[in-house]
């Protein structure tokens, strides 16, 4: 992203150890920062009860599917150096975009049936405020996210953009083990780095109304969506 991916890469030499590691954790780092998992993330993380515990689950669930995809595209591009034709690439990024979208829409529809409305009540052990649609009788805490679906979407969003920072990792690398390594160490750290910031995000949204905050979390992350998908196909200017 602006070059700070290649900014990175550059310290590594290929070849000692340390550095490879090194490069590696903070390319894992800083790749899990890229706009479009931050808007797809943070449309999952509003979705749910918003505890910090919750946004854990779902940003280690996302991050390991995501992680599952760089490490499987990565591989061949270490062994055999077969990269994804770019029709795939351009599609995949397009499918990311209406994915993002998508999950904007469903946080918008589920703001507008009320699905955000505070209401405080008694369990046996404790009282609390509970998020919950008036709609929804008898009254259950069910989860709008589920790790399960925070894994799939993980696992499409790994397609796009992978290729790009593996071979920038790789192409610093002779051994064809140690590019590997790499690699897999790239992976888990993006999967790390999205576990702490889906918790840091499950922290903020806590201290705030979500009732309040997803019309524009919704209409921001439809919009980036949308000028996503379209920049992939070349219909907008494309800057990731």
């Amino acid at each position: 992203m602006f070059g700070l991916d290649d900014y990175l890469a550059s310290f590594s030499d290929g070849t000692t150890l340390v550095l490879v590691i090194a490069v590696a954790v903070l390319l894992g780092l800083r790749h899990a920062t890229d706009p479009d998992h931050l808007a797809a993330v943070t449309t999952l993380i509003a979705s749910t009860e918003r505890r910090a515990r919750d946004a854990a689950r779902l940003g280690l669930a996302w991050g390991a599917g995501h992680a599952l995809t760089l490490f499987a595209l990565g591989v061949p591009i270490v062994v055999y150096r077969a990269y994804l034709p770019d029709t795939v690439q351009r599609g995949a990024e397009t499918a990311i975009g209406f994915l993002i979208s998508g999950l904007a829409v469903w946080l918008l529809v589920r703001w507008r049936r009320g699905a955000f409305h505070a209401h405080a009540h008694a369990h046996p052990d404790r009282s609390h405020a509970h998020l919950h649609s008036h709609a929804d009788e008898p009254h259950e805490h069910t989860a709008s996210r589920t790790p399960l679906g925070a894994f799939a979407v993980g696992l499409l969003h790994g397609i796009g953009g992978s290729a790009g920072v593996g071979i920038i990792l790789v192409s610093t690398i002779d051994g064809t083990a140690l590019a590997i390594g790499a690699l897999g160490i790239l992976a888990a750290f993006t999967a790390v780095s999205m576990t702490l910031l889906t918790t840091g995000f499950g922290l903020t949204l806590a201290r705030h109304s979500i009732g309040r905050l997803a019309p524009a979390l919704g209409t921001a992350s439809l919009a980036f969506g949308l000028w996503y998908a379209l920049g992939a196909q070349n219909l907008l200017p494309y800057y990731f």
